[in-house]
């Protein structure tokens, strides 16, 4: 008897699928640096979230806006908090004690997503939620508060309405950059149950009904990546998060990864990336006596299939 115990999620693959000669670019939640290390451990041409993790629909917009206008940063567009710079558009992670060492890397990250946008062949989008903060002296949305009082915002929650046209204007954005690229969008399966375990939900929905109003507007032009669906009702089992029962685990990264692998990665990859899995692993291995004729035939093993790897593909750094 043929029993199932799982819910099968199903995946369409991309019509362009990725391979090593791609060049691609991955922005949004902390989930898209998820499959983002998975795509650097195994080499691929990628850049990831130049301005660090992102939430919101109109953080990413933001961005774009600015990369495509070029934007320049000067130091009234920073502010100082807890002896940190910050922006309010950037994440955390660029924060920085030195006024101009976070104006240099905004104004780099200003320069790779815009060169990024323009040149990529695989743009992957993740949207991880539909609350919103505005900066109330400013009124301005804002895409990190930075540990600034509470007071000093406001918290809205979009409605799929307004998701929807940023949205559109998201893909309007890129197709006057980059008409050709394979454009991917996805929802993050991290619950942002910080917000409410309800008011997750109704940010999640906001997200799915905005996003797949756009998708079905656009079937010829735009992906789906069911990565929300395939942990919420595939994996189904807090054993796949993390001890904050919030953020899947390793396990459940790698089972995404496979469904990654098969749905958006071109066969023809495949055999060069089993390549560099074997090489990083032989990379991490740590020999108990490197004198041992055993280990100098490893290491000559090991030096060949990089030099072969770094004479077909020269990006490669290992």
């Amino acid at each position: 008897m043929n029993m199932k115990l799982t819910t099968q999620v199903p995946f369409q693959s991309i019509s362009n699928p990725i391979n090593y000669d791609s060049k691609i670019l991955n922005i949004g939640s902390c989930f898209a640096e998820n499959i983002g290390d998975r795509l650097d451990y195994f080499k691929f041409q990628q850049i990831q979230n130049p301005f660090g993790i992102l939430f919101h629909p109109q953080a990413i917009l933001k961005i774009f806006q600015m990369a495509s206008e070029e934007t320049v940063f000067s130091k009234s567009d920073i502010f100082q908090h807890q002896n940190l710079w910050h922006h309010f558009d950037a994440h955390s992670r660029l924060s920085h004690p030195d006024a101009e060492f976070l104006l240099s890397n905004l104004n780099s990250a200003v320069g790779i997503l815009s060169t990024a946008l323009k040149n990529s062949t695989h743009i992957f989008i993740t949207f991880g939620t539909a609350w919103i903060y505005r900066h109330l002296a400013s009124d301005k949305f804002v895409a990190n508060c930075h540990k600034v009082p509470n007071s000093e915002f406001s918290k809205k929650l979009s409605t799929s309405e307004e998701i929807k046209v940023i949205i559109s204007e998201i893909r309007s954005l890129i197709r006057s950059q980059n008409p050709k690229a394979e454009l991917t969008f996805t929802i993050s399966p991290v619950r942002h149950i910080k917000d409410g375990v309800l008011e997750n939900n109704r940010s999640k929905a906001h997200l799915f009904s905005a996003l797949h109003e756009v998708l079905d507007q656009f079937p010829n032009d735009l992906n789906y990546f069911p990565s929300y669906e395939f942990v919420l009702d595939e994996l189904r089992d807090y054993r796949f998060f993390k001890r904050d029962l919030v953020h899947p685990n390793e396990l459940a990264v790698d089972l995404i990864w496979e469904k990654f692998k098969l749905n958006c990665i071109e066969n023809s990859a495949i055999p060069t990336l089993k390549k560099v899995e074997n090489l990083q692993k032989s990379l991490a291995h740590r020999a108990v006596n490197p004198e041992s004729e055993d280990f100098k035939a490893f290491e000559i093993q090991r030096n060949n299939l990089k030099t072969e790897l770094q004479e077909k593909f020269p990006f490669m750094q290992f």
